[in-house]
Protein backbone atom coordinates (compact mmCIF):
# COMPACT_ATOMS: atom_id res chain seq x y z
CA UNK A 1 0.00 0.00 0.00
CA UNK A 2 0.99 3.55 -1.11
CA UNK A 3 0.61 6.56 1.00
CA UNK A 4 1.58 9.84 -1.38
CA UNK A 5 0.16 12.48 0.65
CA UNK A 6 3.46 13.37 2.55
CA UNK A 7 5.55 12.82 -0.19
CA UNK A 8 7.93 15.63 -1.55
CA UNK A 9 9.06 16.79 -4.80
CA UNK A 10 12.80 17.15 -3.98
CA UNK A 11 14.09 18.27 -7.86
CA UNK A 12 12.39 18.81 -11.23
CA UNK A 13 13.73 19.21 -14.88
CA UNK A 14 11.12 19.85 -17.69
CA UNK A 15 11.94 19.26 -21.32
CA UNK A 16 9.51 18.89 -24.39
CA UNK A 17 8.83 16.24 -26.51
CA UNK A 18 8.17 16.43 -30.03
CA UNK A 19 6.96 13.93 -32.33
CA UNK A 20 9.94 12.20 -34.42
CA UNK A 21 7.76 10.90 -37.77
CA UNK A 22 6.70 14.88 -37.82
CA UNK A 23 10.17 15.87 -37.74
CA UNK A 24 9.24 17.96 -34.88
CA UNK A 25 11.72 18.19 -32.24
CA UNK A 26 13.49 18.27 -28.61
CA UNK A 27 13.77 20.72 -26.30
CA UNK A 28 16.03 20.64 -23.80
CA UNK A 29 15.89 22.62 -20.26
CA UNK A 30 19.48 23.62 -19.52
CA UNK A 31 18.90 23.64 -15.50
CA UNK A 32 16.41 22.05 -13.49
CA UNK A 33 12.98 24.02 -12.56
CA UNK A 34 13.12 26.26 -9.64
CA UNK A 35 10.34 24.91 -7.19
CA UNK A 36 8.56 27.14 -4.75
CA UNK A 37 6.11 25.78 -2.16
CA UNK A 38 2.80 27.24 -4.45
CA UNK A 39 4.10 25.08 -7.85
CA UNK A 40 5.25 22.20 -5.94
CA UNK A 41 1.53 21.96 -3.98
CA UNK A 42 -0.47 22.09 -7.64
CA UNK A 43 1.71 19.90 -9.25
CA UNK A 44 1.77 17.45 -6.59
CA UNK A 45 -1.65 16.99 -6.90
CA UNK A 46 -1.27 16.84 -10.79
CA UNK A 47 1.04 14.59 -10.60
CA UNK A 48 -0.55 12.14 -7.72
CA UNK A 49 -3.95 12.18 -7.99
CA UNK A 50 -4.40 9.60 -10.57
CA UNK A 51 -2.13 6.70 -8.62
CA UNK A 52 -4.29 7.48 -5.10
CA UNK A 53 -7.55 6.96 -7.23
CA UNK A 54 -6.17 3.41 -9.40
CA UNK A 55 -5.51 0.45 -8.33
CA UNK A 56 -2.31 -0.52 -6.93
CA UNK A 57 -1.22 -2.68 -10.01
CA UNK A 58 2.58 -3.18 -9.99
CA UNK A 59 5.19 -3.31 -12.88
CA UNK A 60 8.41 -4.08 -12.93
CA UNK A 61 11.42 -3.22 -15.47
CA UNK A 62 11.69 -5.98 -18.12
CA UNK A 63 14.21 -7.35 -20.82
CA UNK A 64 14.13 -10.45 -22.97
CA UNK A 65 18.10 -10.93 -21.94
CA UNK A 66 18.51 -9.06 -19.22
CA UNK A 67 16.53 -6.23 -17.16
CA UNK A 68 20.28 -4.25 -17.19
CA UNK A 69 19.45 -4.33 -20.69
CA UNK A 70 16.54 -2.22 -20.32
CA UNK A 71 17.20 1.42 -20.99
CA UNK A 72 14.98 3.01 -18.50
CA UNK A 73 15.98 0.84 -16.02
CA UNK A 74 19.85 1.72 -16.58
CA UNK A 75 18.72 5.14 -16.09
CA UNK A 76 16.89 5.24 -12.77
CA UNK A 77 19.15 3.50 -11.34
CA UNK A 78 22.04 6.33 -11.78
CA UNK A 79 19.39 8.71 -10.62
CA UNK A 80 19.08 6.39 -7.71
CA UNK A 81 22.94 6.18 -7.12
CA UNK A 82 23.58 9.67 -7.35
CA UNK A 83 20.18 11.90 -7.00
CA UNK A 84 22.40 15.27 -8.11
CA UNK A 85 22.38 13.41 -11.42
CA UNK A 86 18.74 13.78 -12.02
CA UNK A 87 18.63 16.43 -14.60
CA UNK A 88 21.39 15.32 -16.86
CA UNK A 89 19.74 11.62 -16.33
CA UNK A 90 15.92 13.79 -17.18
CA UNK A 91 17.62 14.60 -20.66
CA UNK A 92 18.86 10.82 -21.29
CA UNK A 93 15.12 9.80 -20.30
CA UNK A 94 13.87 12.50 -22.49
CA UNK A 95 15.74 11.23 -25.33
CA UNK A 96 14.64 7.27 -25.19
CA UNK A 97 10.65 8.79 -25.18
CA UNK A 98 11.17 10.99 -28.22
CA UNK A 99 13.04 7.60 -30.06
CA UNK A 100 9.73 5.86 -29.59
CA UNK A 101 7.63 9.00 -30.68
CA UNK A 102 7.86 8.04 -33.98
CA UNK A 103 4.59 7.26 -34.86
CA UNK A 104 1.77 9.89 -36.47
CA UNK A 105 -0.79 9.39 -33.41
CA UNK A 106 1.39 9.79 -30.80
CA UNK A 107 1.43 13.12 -29.50
CA UNK A 108 4.02 15.81 -28.59
CA UNK A 109 3.99 17.38 -24.93
CA UNK A 110 6.32 17.93 -21.84
CA UNK A 111 8.18 15.52 -19.61
CA UNK A 112 8.63 16.41 -15.91
CA UNK A 113 11.49 13.95 -14.71
CA UNK A 114 11.02 14.12 -10.69
CA UNK A 115 13.05 13.06 -7.65
CA UNK A 116 10.64 12.25 -4.67
CA UNK A 117 11.16 11.35 -1.14
CA UNK A 118 9.26 10.31 1.75
CA UNK A 119 7.15 8.19 -0.25
CA UNK A 120 4.71 5.57 1.90
CA UNK A 121 5.07 2.06 0.87
CA UNK A 122 3.74 -0.87 3.50
CA UNK A 123 4.58 1.87 6.11
CA UNK A 124 8.04 2.41 4.76
CA UNK A 125 9.63 5.57 3.62
CA UNK A 126 11.11 5.26 -0.03
CA UNK A 127 12.62 7.73 -2.44
CA UNK A 128 11.33 7.48 -5.66
CA UNK A 129 11.68 8.86 -9.65
CA UNK A 130 8.65 10.64 -11.14
CA UNK A 131 8.42 10.38 -14.59
CA UNK A 132 5.04 12.39 -15.92
CA UNK A 133 3.74 13.45 -19.42
CA UNK A 134 1.36 16.61 -20.53
CA UNK A 135 -0.33 16.04 -24.04
CA UNK A 136 -3.40 17.64 -24.75
CA UNK A 137 -4.60 21.04 -24.45
CA UNK A 138 -7.43 22.94 -23.59
CA UNK A 139 -8.39 26.30 -24.39
CA UNK A 140 -9.04 28.91 -21.31
CA UNK A 141 -10.16 32.16 -21.20
CA UNK A 142 -8.41 34.69 -19.28
CA UNK A 143 -9.75 38.33 -18.99
CA UNK A 144 -7.68 41.85 -19.17
CA UNK A 145 -9.37 44.85 -18.30
CA UNK A 146 -9.17 47.51 -21.27
CA UNK A 147 -10.46 51.31 -20.24
CA UNK A 148 -14.09 50.48 -19.50
CA UNK A 149 -14.25 47.17 -20.98
CA UNK A 150 -13.00 43.25 -19.62
CA UNK A 151 -11.41 41.57 -23.12
CA UNK A 152 -11.55 38.19 -23.45
CA UNK A 153 -8.64 36.41 -24.39
CA UNK A 154 -8.63 32.31 -25.69
CA UNK A 155 -5.20 31.03 -24.71
CA UNK A 156 -4.09 26.98 -24.40
CA UNK A 157 -2.46 25.25 -21.83
CA UNK A 158 -2.47 21.78 -19.45
CA UNK A 159 -5.87 21.14 -17.73
CA UNK A 160 -4.04 20.08 -14.42
CA UNK A 161 -6.75 18.06 -13.06
CA UNK A 162 -6.14 15.42 -15.45
CA UNK A 163 -2.40 13.63 -15.87
CA UNK A 164 -2.48 12.50 -19.57
CA UNK A 165 0.52 9.86 -18.66
CA UNK A 166 2.85 9.07 -16.25
CA UNK A 167 4.97 6.72 -13.73
CA UNK A 168 6.17 6.04 -10.22
CA UNK A 169 9.84 4.09 -10.01
CA UNK A 170 9.93 2.95 -6.57
CA UNK A 171 13.24 2.51 -4.89
CA UNK A 172 12.57 -1.32 -4.17
CA UNK A 173 13.62 -4.43 -5.56
CA UNK A 174 16.09 -3.25 -8.11
CA UNK A 175 17.32 -7.02 -8.02
CA UNK A 176 13.78 -7.60 -10.05
CA UNK A 177 13.37 -4.89 -12.08
CA UNK A 178 12.05 -2.07 -9.28
CA UNK A 179 8.23 -1.87 -8.14
CA UNK A 180 6.58 0.46 -10.98
CA UNK A 181 3.09 2.10 -11.33
CA UNK A 182 1.87 3.49 -14.34
CA UNK A 183 -1.17 5.49 -15.74
CA UNK A 184 -2.08 6.42 -19.19
CA UNK A 185 -5.16 8.62 -19.58
CA UNK A 186 -5.11 8.12 -23.11
CA UNK A 187 -5.27 4.34 -24.31
CA UNK A 188 -4.83 4.84 -28.13
CA UNK A 189 -1.20 4.56 -27.58
CA UNK A 190 -0.41 2.68 -24.71
CA UNK A 191 1.74 0.29 -25.97
CA UNK A 192 4.02 2.98 -26.66
CA UNK A 193 3.73 4.00 -23.18
CA UNK A 194 3.74 0.87 -21.39
CA UNK A 195 5.81 -1.49 -23.93
CA UNK A 196 8.32 0.85 -26.04
CA UNK A 197 9.15 3.42 -23.42
CA UNK A 198 9.05 2.02 -19.87
CA UNK A 199 9.61 -1.62 -20.97
CA UNK A 200 7.70 -2.81 -17.89
CA UNK A 201 5.99 -6.25 -17.28
CA UNK A 202 3.26 -7.19 -14.73
CA UNK A 203 5.05 -7.91 -10.80
CA UNK A 204 3.26 -11.04 -10.53
CA UNK A 205 3.69 -10.65 -6.57
CA UNK A 206 0.80 -11.77 -3.85
CA UNK A 207 -1.37 -9.05 -4.51
CA UNK A 208 -1.17 -9.75 -8.23
CA UNK A 209 -2.02 -13.13 -7.64
CA UNK A 210 -4.57 -12.56 -5.07
CA UNK A 211 -6.46 -10.56 -7.07
CA UNK A 212 -6.28 -12.16 -10.14
CA UNK A 213 -7.69 -15.55 -8.37
CA UNK A 214 -10.58 -13.40 -6.67
CA UNK A 215 -11.55 -12.28 -9.57
CA UNK A 216 -11.28 -15.53 -11.34
CA UNK A 217 -13.41 -17.20 -8.33
CA UNK A 218 -16.11 -14.26 -9.12
CA UNK A 219 -16.47 -14.65 -13.00
CA UNK A 220 -16.98 -18.66 -12.11
CA UNK A 221 -19.66 -17.74 -9.64
CA UNK A 222 -21.74 -15.82 -12.50
CA UNK A 223 -20.85 -18.77 -15.35
CA UNK A 224 -21.30 -21.59 -13.54
CA UNK A 225 -22.67 -21.51 -9.98
CA UNK A 226 -25.57 -19.22 -10.92
CA UNK A 227 -26.75 -21.34 -14.03
CA UNK A 228 -26.31 -24.54 -11.89
CA UNK A 229 -28.25 -23.03 -8.87
CA UNK A 230 -29.43 -19.94 -7.73
CA UNK A 231 -28.35 -16.59 -7.23
CA UNK A 232 -28.20 -17.02 -3.21
CA UNK A 233 -25.63 -19.63 -3.92
CA UNK A 234 -23.77 -17.07 -6.13
CA UNK A 235 -23.12 -15.01 -3.55
CA UNK A 236 -23.16 -17.25 -0.93
CA UNK A 237 -19.58 -19.40 -2.90
CA UNK A 238 -18.32 -15.82 -3.44
CA UNK A 239 -18.56 -15.03 0.65
CA UNK A 240 -17.41 -18.00 1.38
CA UNK A 241 -13.95 -17.25 -0.97
CA UNK A 242 -13.44 -13.91 0.22
CA UNK A 243 -13.82 -15.07 4.34
CA UNK A 244 -11.27 -17.86 3.09
CA UNK A 245 -8.71 -15.74 1.88
CA UNK A 246 -9.41 -13.28 4.56
CA UNK A 247 -8.68 -16.16 7.41
CA UNK A 248 -5.45 -17.67 6.03
CA UNK A 249 -2.31 -16.12 5.20
CA UNK A 250 -1.30 -18.49 2.38
CA UNK A 251 -3.27 -19.76 -0.16
CA UNK A 252 -3.58 -23.63 -1.26
CA UNK A 253 -6.15 -24.59 -4.28
CA UNK A 254 -7.25 -28.38 -2.44
CA UNK A 255 -8.24 -26.61 1.27
CA UNK A 256 -10.38 -23.82 -0.79
CA UNK A 257 -12.24 -26.14 -3.01
CA UNK A 258 -12.79 -28.21 0.11
CA UNK A 259 -13.75 -25.46 2.45
CA UNK A 260 -15.57 -22.92 0.20
CA UNK A 261 -17.62 -25.49 -2.58
CA UNK A 262 -20.55 -27.07 -1.14
CA UNK A 263 -21.25 -29.33 -3.91
CA UNK A 264 -19.15 -31.65 -4.92
CA UNK A 265 -20.31 -31.74 -8.10
CA UNK A 266 -19.42 -28.40 -9.06
CA UNK A 267 -14.93 -28.63 -8.18
CA UNK A 268 -14.76 -30.75 -11.46
CA UNK A 269 -16.57 -27.89 -12.69
CA UNK A 270 -14.21 -25.08 -11.19
CA UNK A 271 -11.17 -27.36 -12.29
CA UNK A 272 -12.57 -27.03 -16.06
CA UNK A 273 -13.28 -23.56 -15.78
CA UNK A 274 -9.88 -22.43 -14.33
CA UNK A 275 -7.91 -24.65 -17.28
CA UNK A 276 -10.45 -23.22 -20.06
CA UNK A 277 -10.21 -19.21 -18.41
CA UNK A 278 -7.42 -19.53 -16.38
CA UNK A 279 -5.01 -17.85 -18.81
CA UNK A 280 -7.31 -15.21 -19.14
CA UNK A 281 -6.21 -14.65 -15.57
CA UNK A 282 -2.50 -15.65 -15.50
CA UNK A 283 -3.39 -18.23 -12.78
CA UNK A 284 -3.42 -21.18 -15.21
CA UNK A 285 -0.46 -23.41 -13.29
CA UNK A 286 -0.77 -21.30 -9.74
CA UNK A 287 -2.33 -23.08 -7.03
CA UNK A 288 -0.32 -22.08 -4.10
CA UNK A 289 1.16 -18.66 -3.08
CA UNK A 290 1.05 -15.49 -0.03
CA UNK A 291 -1.80 -14.05 0.15
CA UNK A 292 -2.24 -9.91 0.03
CA UNK A 293 -4.73 -8.91 2.77
CA UNK A 294 -5.18 -5.31 0.90
CA UNK A 295 -6.18 -7.13 -1.79
CA UNK A 296 -8.50 -8.91 -0.34
CA UNK A 297 -10.08 -6.17 1.59
CA UNK A 298 -10.33 -4.09 -1.80
CA UNK A 299 -11.98 -7.20 -3.54
CA UNK A 300 -14.57 -7.67 -0.80
CA UNK A 301 -15.59 -4.03 -1.15
CA UNK A 302 -16.50 -4.70 -5.29
CA UNK A 303 -18.21 -7.75 -4.48
CA UNK A 304 -21.93 -7.79 -4.65
CA UNK A 305 -23.83 -9.34 -1.69
CA UNK A 306 -27.42 -8.20 -2.71
CA UNK A 307 -29.83 -10.71 -4.58
CA UNK A 308 -32.09 -8.39 -6.68
CA UNK A 309 -35.49 -9.68 -7.24
CA UNK A 310 -38.17 -8.61 -10.06
CA UNK A 311 -40.58 -7.41 -7.21
CA UNK A 312 -38.43 -4.58 -6.35
CA UNK A 313 -37.19 -6.31 -3.49
CA UNK A 314 -33.50 -6.65 -2.41
CA UNK A 315 -31.83 -8.97 -0.22
CA UNK A 316 -28.15 -8.42 1.48
CA UNK A 317 -26.46 -10.75 2.40
CA UNK A 318 -23.74 -10.50 5.08
CA UNK A 319 -19.89 -10.68 4.10
CA UNK A 320 -18.85 -10.82 7.79
CA UNK A 321 -21.14 -13.61 8.95
CA UNK A 322 -22.12 -15.75 6.50
CA UNK A 323 -23.61 -18.74 8.37
CA UNK A 324 -26.53 -16.01 8.86
CA UNK A 325 -27.54 -16.41 5.97
CA UNK A 326 -27.50 -20.58 5.51
CA UNK A 327 -29.45 -20.73 8.56
CA UNK A 328 -32.09 -18.22 8.25
CA UNK A 329 -32.88 -17.72 4.52
CA UNK A 330 -34.61 -20.45 2.82
CA UNK A 331 -35.73 -20.05 -1.00
CA UNK A 332 -39.04 -21.89 -2.33
CA UNK A 333 -41.95 -22.25 -4.74
CA UNK A 334 -45.51 -21.46 -4.06
CA UNK A 335 -47.89 -23.71 -6.14
CA UNK A 336 -50.33 -20.93 -5.96
CA UNK A 337 -49.16 -17.93 -6.93
CA UNK A 338 -46.56 -19.97 -9.03
CA UNK A 339 -43.64 -17.75 -7.65
CA UNK A 340 -40.46 -18.38 -5.81
CA UNK A 341 -39.84 -16.72 -2.53
CA UNK A 342 -37.34 -15.99 -0.17
CA UNK A 343 -38.00 -17.57 3.15
CA UNK A 344 -36.40 -15.18 6.09
CA UNK A 345 -36.12 -15.91 10.17
CA UNK A 346 -35.69 -13.37 12.40
CA UNK A 347 -36.36 -12.60 16.34
CA UNK A 348 -36.23 -8.96 16.19
CA UNK A 349 -36.19 -5.90 13.83
CA UNK A 350 -33.00 -4.25 14.52
CA UNK A 351 -32.93 -0.23 15.13
CA UNK A 352 -31.00 1.49 12.09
Amino acid sequence: MINLYPTQIESLSIHRIGNKSKNEGIFFSSEPYRLNDEISAILKEYFFKPFREKEENYFRFDNEVDVEFNELYKIVSEIFNDTSSLHANSKKIATHLFDQSNHPHIKSGELYVTHLTDVMMDNQKVDAVGIFKSELKHDFLQFAENEANLDILIQQGVNINKLDKGCIVFNINKEDGYKVLSVDSNRYDTKYWLENFLGVDVLTDENFFTKKYLKFCQDFAKDVVLPAEDKKQEVMFMNRAVNHFAKNDDFEETSFLNEVIDNPDLIPEFKHYKVEKGPKYSIEDVSNFPIANKAVSEARKKIKNVINLDTNIQIKMDFINPESAEKFVEKGWDEEKQMYYYLVYFNKEQKS
